[in-house]
């Protein structure tokens, strides 16, 4: 099983507006994601969170610093389908079967699937709980049942890091729970790179090796908070002690950097 390739932030600088309506939406933010690591990235709103996601994923150009993966630009690894991307909201093809929605990244740029080891869709619906939706529409579908969709796609041609933007944040909590303890455990039996976006502290800790704790105005790191609870995790996990000392410490520098967001402004 490969785990993937590293990810190296460095840098990163990012810029909206001009003139007098310019604002610093990202400022010298430097990280590296190892292969095979889960890394949340976490903040109050405004401290470019997602706009650092979007600038790994390609979609949003630097103003300044660099991201390479596995050695290689943005452009160049995206080309060779190096990333998957799950956004907030699942954006399934309505026409299109489960079944088809999730076989989609196959059929685009074949040519860069040469050699990787691409997952069966069927399989790998069904290791999400979704083996007896595949010939059902998005439509059909719950909305926790239609991210777990957008996962198995984004998984489904082997990407060396998932980009996850607050996949679960429309979910209520029950719900939301039921998905993320579907991530870990499919997850931890695959090991891929990925960077995820919450603004759950639970979610981030029971999901991560390391957490990114953001700033704001301009968006910069605060502190990188090791995660040290033992794998694989279950659900279990959210009653051992040192998951709500460590809960404790990371909403308490939470709103200390809330705080100083406040006081900037």
């Amino acid at each position: 099983m490969s785990l993937g390739h590293e990810v190296e932030i460095t840098g990163i600088r990012k810029i909206f507006g001009r003139g007098d309506a310019t604002m610093v939406a990202l400022d010298d933010v430097s990280l590296t994601v190892e292969p095979g690591e889960f890394v949340s990235v976490i903040g109050p709103s405004g401290c470019g969170k997602s706009t650092l996601l979007k600038v790994v994923a390609g979609l949003y150009d630097a103003d300044g610093g660099s991201v390479s993966i596995g050695g290689q630009s943005v452009k160049a690894a995206t080309r060779k389908k190096l990333v998957g991307l799950v956004p907030q909201a699942p954006a399934l093809l309505p026409w299109k079967s489960v079944r088809d929605n999730v076989r989609l990244p196959l059929t685009i740029n074949p040519r860069a699937n040469a050699g990787r080891s691409l997952r069966d869709p069927d399989d790998l619906l069904t290791s999400f709980g979704l083996g007896h939706a595949l010939e059902k529409f998005p439509k059909q579908l719950s909305g926790g049942m239609q991210q777990r969709v957008a996962i198995a796609r984004a998984f489904s041609f082997d990407p060396d890091i998932l980009l996850m933007d607050e996949p679960f944040s429309a979910l209520d909590e029950i719900n939301r729970d039921q998905q993320r303890l579907g991530l870990l455990d499919f997850w931890q039996s695959h090991r891929k790179s990925v960077m995820f976006v919450t603004h759950s502290v639970p979610e981030a800790i029971v999901l991560s090796d390391r957490i990114v704790l953001m700033a704001a105005h301009p968006g910069r790191i605060a502190e990188i908070i090791p995660v040290d609870l033992p794998r694989p995790r279950t659900e279990d996990a959210y009653a051992s002690d040192a998951f709500r000392d460590l809960e404790g410490y990371v909403r308490r520098r939470l709103r200390a950097v809330m705080e100083e967001a406040t006081h900037v402004r």
